[in-house]
């Protein structure tokens, strides 16, 4: 008889991430800098053992930003497949909504993490974000005006 805690201790593991997606009501996008990499990202992190992807959205909106969001719909799930410098891993992107200028003045960010957040255009953006995230936020903001989900693997 096979041991349960065994096999499911043998099962692969991978890694997971979930960010969201936020505007200003320009239509711009929110970065933030991160002070331990040359790119910029969009709010979030890593999903932490025993935490869903929206509940570790929201933990890292609110660890990165300072704001306390009602983060719902899930506009993008990616598949990463692993290399010489990451795992494979699973990648959501959330919607976060449009800021108003109140919640804009609002954002504190954790010095030791982020130097800065920019709203910027999706040209901009482009520039800034690594081309896999680039894409993922691309499509995800293109789906936004419907009510679909995508599947990516980029």
């Amino acid at each position: 008889m096979i041991d349960r805690k065994l096999w499911l201790e043998s099962l692969p593991k991978k890694r997971m991430g979930a960010g969201a997606l936020f505007l200003d009501e320009q239509g711009r996008l929110l970065l933030v800098n991160p002070t331990y990499k040359p790119q910029w990202e969009i709010p979030g992190g890593i999903v932490e053992q025993n935490e869903s992807p929206r509940q570790a959205c929201r933990r890292e909106v609110y660890e990165e930003i300072g704001l306390t969001k009602s983060i719902e719909r899930l506009l993008s799930i990616s598949y990463a497949a692993g290399n010489d410098k990451r795992t494979e891993g699973l990648m959501f992107i959330f919607w976060g909504g449009v800021l108003t200028p109140a919640e804009i003045a609002m954002i504190r960010l954790p010095v030791t993490e982020l130097s800065e957040y920019r709203f910027v255009t999706l040209t901009e953006a482009l520039l800034l974000l690594t081309p896999t995230l680039g894409e993922r936020v691309r499509r995800s903001l293109e789906i936004l005006p419907t009510e679909q989900t995508l599947y990516l693997e980029v």
